[in-house]
């Protein structure tokens, strides 16, 4: 105990102090050395699989483990992340290094021009800096807004557009994706050796040639810097992927024509104040006089000459002259062209206007020619333009025909497959087979208070609406709302598995406001299931299982008038009696019944004849004999026709008045499965 104790306090004062604690006993002291290095040892190691994400040994030899390296390198990471972030007034930011900034911001190897919408920004840049040099360098060139005092702004202007052309023919055109052989390429090397074999970089090459270094010996001119204009193609490219994105693309058909118009101004404007300049400001009535802004008065002019106002004065020189025929001959001819796109661009726009009233004046036409009433007129007039403003088309079909077939079928899944989902008909089917379904999908539009089926006709057709709402009437008028069904609800299924003869509807359905329906005919689910058997039997088998619960013994009986309801209803004859019963041509249990009195006669007769003392025998005895009578046959066939009775029985005589006999009927197992025995006993009371 006292040599323990001594172990103890050594450990408290090893671990608290280990450089004070005193020496008590060297071999403990040198144990508990060894294990606290022992432990520190493993304590370094976990630490390091913890940081390594190795955690697939749990105990390792301490003589691998290295001590001194794992600190520091926790010291260096964790100096490494105090580096990472600074200080602003109260807050710390973490900032980011810039390998890692620059790994985000890296270009992919490949570019979908079509749908990569950063490509479509960058193309946005390129055609503002090609616009700057298309309008800008015309004006600089001709028009004294150039000066030494202000040549610094414009060079640094021009050398940010000159770094956007070069970065686009160098990063960005490298590694635009095309097709080839039906495959898209995206193999960098491919994508390369594409782009330098095409026209478009030789443009780019040619409008970013450094003619600018001419500077140095003609000074800043402008005119050097007109082969950047060449990078057009870019400007058409960026046009035509705005064009694909918009929801309404003739609005910026619109506003480029007018940019086009613009700029025809702007190079006439141009053209004219240096030809002014050339006859001398101010020295004929025809040139500009100096006064005022140049560029606005230069534009005026450029307005009234190319749209041939007129009021214009009069040239003096030939070169006046002469000048003043080929504006009036070009302003002619670009004027006409660009007023004949403005008007194709709005033709394009209001086609399916256009369409409509064209379609909607011939129908009018048509009902006043044979006086169709003006109820009906009406309720066409209101089909019509409800029709176009609730989908801006007569008929969906025919857009939709125009595309691929897998097109048509990735609209129509998008649009339709949802509600088609929830009709219990179809669920279990092949999904092919659905997806053909969909494709043969009509739209009808009823108005308000349209039947859209009527009870008692066949049904041909299922409906599905898509939107509005439908009524369901019924009651003993027919009148009355039995249910509203919505947008989505199905109605009209059990029509398209109908037996020989169609199934007749059951109510009537209406239209309570304006509704958009989905329609499929029998027909066509015919010739779908033709291609789906295993879908045909699965429908079938839907279908009798749900024309069962529609049945007509499931409907519910008349309503019961006057002091009738005092009264319990009569209850229905079982299955069993009405087939005994029988019907027309056929004998039932009174038919039965008179067959066995007839043959009970003809023996009594034949056996007169034969002895009166077996009959005195028998009349001692006081009752007769017990005569039993098996009649059996299958549920199906528990009657005997009257032709099959022999002639013998049906001569005989039905005699009147009251029976002794009583008729015991019971039902036997057959050896048949699921079939039984009808066992009919007749016997005679005994006399009292």
């Amino acid at each position: 105990m006292p040599e323990q104790k001594e172990m103890e306090t050594g450990k408290e004062g090893l671990v608290s102090k280990p450089h004070e604690a005193p020496v008590i006993n060297e071999y403990a002291d040198a144990q508990l050395h060894n294990l606290v290095r022992r432990m520190r040892q493993r304590t370094i190691l976990y630490k390091k699989k913890l940081v390594e994400g190795d955690i697939s040994s749990p105990e390792a030899s301490p003589q691998t483990a290295k001590p001194t390296a794992v600190p520091s390198t926790q010291e260096s990471s964790a100096k490494l992340k105090e580096e990472h972030y600074y200080h602003i007034l109260c807050f710390k930011f973490q900032k980011m290094p810039l390998t890692e900034y620059l790994k985000q911001i890296r270009l992919p190897r490949s570019i979908d021009s079509y749908t990569d919408r950063l490509y479509l920004l960058w193309l946005l840049l390129v055609t503002i800096a090609y616009n700057w040099n298309c309008w800008f360098i015309p004006l600089r060139l001709v028009f004294p807004y150039q000066t030494p005092d202000n040549t610094r702004y414009w060079f640094i202007t021009d050398i940010i557009c000159d770094i956007i052309y070069l970065c686009d023919m160098l990063l960005i055109q490298p590694r635009l994706q095309f097709i080839k052989g039906g495959n898209i390429i995206v193999d960098s090397n491919e994508l390369k050796t594409h782009y330098r074999s095409s026209t478009k970089f030789q443009l780019d090459v040619a409008s970013i040639m450094p003619f600018d270094v001419f500077y140095v010996f003609f000074g800043f001119n402008p005119i050097f810097r007109a082969n950047r204009i060449l990078k057009y193609t870019s400007f058409f490219e960026f046009n035509h992927h705005l064009e694909s994105i918009m929801d309404k693309a003739y609005i910026y058909r619109v506003i480029r024509t007018t940019g086009y118009l613009l700029f025809t101004l702007h190079i006439n404007a141009c053209i004219y104040y240096w030809a002014s300049d050339y006859e001398g400001i101010g020295s004929t009535k025809w040139v500009y006089d100096g006064e005022g802004n140049k560029y606005l008065r230069c534009y005026y002019w450029a307005v009234r000459t190319l749209i041939t106002i007129g009021g214009l004065p009069e040239p003096q020189t030939s070169f006046e002259i002469v000048f003043q025929l080929v504006n009036f001959f070009s302003g002619v001819f670009v004027f006409s062209s660009l007023i004949g796109q403005m008007q194709d661009v709005i033709g394009a726009a209001t086609a399916n206007q256009s369409n409509f009233r064209n379609s909607m004046d011939h129908t009018i036409s048509y009902m006043n020619t044979y006086s169709i009433p003006k109820s009906v007129q009406k309720r066409v007039r209101t089909w019509y333009e409800y029709t176009w403003d609730s989908q801006r088309m007569l008929d969906e079909s025919d857009l939709i025909s125009t595309l691929p077939v897998t097109m048509q079928l990735a609209l129509t899944v998008d649009m339709n497959l949802s509600i088609i989902s929830k009709v219990d008909l179809f669920k279990g089917c092949d999904t092919q087979m659905i997806y053909d379904m969909l494709l043969r999908l009509k739209s009808t539009v009823y108005l308000p208070g349209d039947f859209v089926c009527k009870k008692g006709e066949i049904g041909k057709e299922m409906y599905i609406i898509k939107q509005g709402e439908v009524q369901v009437l019924g009651g003993s008028d027919g009148a009355q709302v039995l249910v509203t069904l919505k947008a989505g609800a199905v109605f009209g299924e059990i029509s398209l598995l109908a037996a020989r003869g169609g199934n007749r509807r059951t109510a009537n359905v209406i239209a309570h406001g304006f509704a958009n329906l989905l329609t499929l005919d029998k027909k066509t689910l015919q010739e779908i299931l033709v291609h789906y058997p295993d879908s045909e039997k699965l429908l079938m088998k839907k279908a009798s299982v749900l024309l069962k619960k529609k049945a007509p013994g499931t409907e519910e009986s008349p309503p019961r008038k006057g002091l009738a309801f005092l009264f319990q209803p009569k209850q229905k004859t079982p299955k069993m009696f009405k087939a005994l019963l029988g019907g027309t041509g056929k004998a039932g249990l009174t038919r039965l019944l008179k067959m066995k009195r007839e043959q009970t006669i003809q023996e009594k007769s034949e056996n007169s004849k034969e002895g009166e003392g077996k009959g005195r025998e028998y009349e001692d005895k006081g009752r007769e004999p017990v005569e039993k009578t098996q009649y059996s046959s299958e549920c199906r066939a528990n009657t005997v026709t009257a032709e099959e009775t022999p002639q013998s029985i049906r001569r005989a005589a039905l005699p009147r008045g009251t029976t002794r006999q009583s008729l015991i009927i019971s039902m036997a197992p057959s050896t048949e499965a699921g079939e039984e025995v009808l066992m009919i006993e007749v016997k005679e009371k005994a006399k009292q």
